[in-house]
């Protein structure tokens, strides 16, 4: 199981929000992102922020470092670390499965992800068995794009999925998430997207529209 931190607005949390941090980061880098939310209309929230495991880094020369997945280069067409991918889906639905075990149904679980974690929070969210409240994808782009057609779980085909990102980007180029968003349009998933006068970053216009899209989702099922 990954360590993590977590962070709860009550005694009694109901809905859980698992976020999943970028590249070389760890679970402390969106702790001030769940503060800011105020989700109190749906509840008592449990924010759950894991820490990737630490792997050599190609794109990096190889150096360690808290990582979903390892990077070849930037861009499309770089070769891809299925291998990895699928680790860290794993352990993502083990995070999705102590929240179950800890009371809280699957339509309350909200898998958000920023660069990397957006990767891994798409790739395990349109693959859980059981329906999810939705998956929030900032900066980032769907792995695995070939398989996902024949991978995505009858549950969650028409999951709720919220996509944000900044125009100037330089790490990931919108035009990544563009195509995201268009290929999961293309498989009929509900997408809500947003974009923003922005870098490789988190700006206070997103989180005003994320926290209207979780507050909207959490509240499907009480």
């Amino acid at each position: 199981m990954l360590q993590s931190i977590e962070v709860q607005t009550g005694e009694n949390p109901q809905s859980s929000v698992i976020v999943l941090h970028g590249l070389g980061a760890d679970g402390r880098d969106f702790l001030p992102v769940a503060q800011a939310l105020d989700l109190r209309k749906v509840g008592d929230v449990r924010y759950v922020l894991p820490h990737a495991p630490i792997r050599a880094v190609t794109l990096n020369n190889g150096y360690p470092m808290r990582a979903w997945y390892d990077i070849v280069a930037l861009g499309g067409r770089a070769p891809e670390d299925e291998a990895g991918l699928r680790e860290s889906q794993r352990a993502v639905d083990e995070l999705v499965e102590r929240e179950r075990n800890r009371g809280v149904a699957p339509g309350r679980i909200v898998l958000m992800g920023f660069s990397q974690g957006c990767a891994i929070a798409l790739m395990a969210g349109l693959r859980q068995r059981e329906r999810l409240a939705g998956i929030a994808g900032l900066s980032g782009y769907l792995p695995l794009a070939s398989t996902l057609p024949a991978e995505l779980a009858p549950a969650n085909a028409d999951l709720p999925v919220f996509l944000a990102h900044g125009r100037d980007d330089a790490t990931i180029a919108m035009a990544r998430g563009v195509q995201t968003r268009d290929a999961l349009a293309a498989l009929g998933v509900p997408v809500e997207w947003h974009e923003y006068p922005m870098g490789h970053e988190v700006c206070n216009e997103e989180l005003a529209d994320l926290q209207r899209w979780l507050l909207r989702v959490l509240a499907r099922e009480r």
